[in-house]
C-alpha cells in the first residue's frame, strides 16, 4: 500500500513538473546572461556576417552607384547705391532673396538654359539638378546644381545665374542681381560617401547574424544537458549516460548475442 501511494505521488510529480515545463514552454523567458554566452560562442559567424557585408556595400558603391558632382554659383540679389544700409535694406533683401528662389522653377528659365549649353534634359530633370538656398539673414542666392559630369555641373550653375539675373531684370521690373562667385568645377564627388557605405555594410551583417542568433536561441527548446531538465521541469537529476556509454553498451549487447549465436550454431553441428 505504502507502495503504490509513493508510485502515485511520483507519478502527480512528474505530472505536475511536465504542466510546468508547458507553461513555461509557452512563455518566452530569455536569459539575458545565456543569451551573451551564445553571441560569444558564435562571434566568429558574426564577424563572417560583418565582412559580407562590407564586400556587398563596397560592391554595390563602387561598381554600381554613380557618384555625383556638386557645383555652387552665389548671386547678391540686392545691389545697394548708398553706402549706408539700413533694416529695411536688409529685410527687403531677404524678401526679395526669397522671392528669386522661385524663379529657378520657371520652365521658361529651365528653357534658356538647355538652350544656351545646347543640353537635352526634361523639365522635370533640370527640377532636380537644380537647388537654391538663401542663408538665414544674407541676401545671397546658392545655385547648386548636382550632376554627373563635374564640367557640365559647372557649365549649369553658371548658366543658371546669367540666365536668371537677366529674367529677373526683365520680369520683376527691379535691379539686375549680380554674380557674387562664379562656380567651380568639383574635384571630389559629393554622392556617394563610400565610407558611410561600407561601414552600414558592416554594421548591417553583424545585426542580421545577431538577429538570426537571437531568434534560434530563443525557439531552441532542445533539452541537451542534465542543468536543462533541472530548469525546466525542476527535477533533480540522479545520473547522466553519455552517447559514448550507450553506444558501447549497444556494441557490447550486439557482440554478445552474435558471441552466443555462434555458440548455438556450433552446438548444433557438433
Amino acid at each position: 500500500m505504502a507502495r503504490s501511494e509513493r508510485v502515485k505521488e511520483e507519478q502527480s510529480s512528474l505530472s505536475s513538473s511536465v504542466v510546468r515545463y508547458q507553461e513555461r514552454n509557452n512563455e518566452v523567458e530569455i536569459d539575458l546572461a545565456e543569451l551573451f554566452v551564445r553571441l560569444l560562442e558564435k562571434w566568429y559567424l558574426i564577424l563572417v556576417a560583418a565582412l559580407i557585408g562590407t564586400i556587398l556595400a563596397g560592391v554595390y558603391t563602387f561598381r554600381f552607384v554613380t557618384p555625383m558632382y556638386q557645383s555652387t554659383c552665389k548671386l547678391y540679389v540686392v545691389n545697394s547705391k548708398d553706402s549706408a544700409i539700413n533694416i529695411s535694406d536688409l529685410q527687403l533683401g531677404n524678401y526679395l532673396a526669397k522671392d528669386y528662389t522661385e524663379v529657378f522653377t520657371n520652365w521658361h528659365v529651365h528653357e534658356r538654359v538647355l538652350q544656351k549649353l545646347g543640353l537635352d534634359y526634361t523639365y522635370q530633370q533640370m527640377n532636380n539638378m537644380v537647388k537654391v538656398t538663401n542663408p538665414s539673414d544674407t541676401r545671397i542666392l546658392y545655385i547648386t546644381v548636382t550632376n554627373p559630369d563635374p564640367v557640365e555641373a559647372k557649365e549649369l550653375a553658371d548658366a543658371y545665374a546669367s540666365v536668371a539675373c537677366e529674367f529677373i531684370a526683365v520680369k520683376m521690373d527691379t535691379q539686375q542681381p549680380n554674380i557674387f562667385e562664379e562656380a567651380r568645377v568639383p574635384v571630389n564627388p559629393s554622392s556617394p560617401n563610400k565610407t558611410r557605405n561600407i561601414i552600414i555594410g558592416f554594421l548591417l551583417g553583424a545585426i542580421l547574424a545577431v538577429g538570426i542568433i537571437v531568434i534560434q536561441f530563443i525557439t531552441d527548446d532542445y533539452v541537451r544537458t542534465p542543468e536543462d531538465i533541472e530548469k525546466l521541469l525542476g527535477l533533480p537529476t540522479l545520473g547522466a549516460v553519455t552517447e559514448q556509454e550507450t553506444l558501447k553498451q549497444a556494441n557490447d549487447h550486439q557482440k554478445k548475442s552474435r558471441h552466443k549465436a555462434n555458440k548455438s550454431k556450433g552446438g548444433s553441428r557438433s
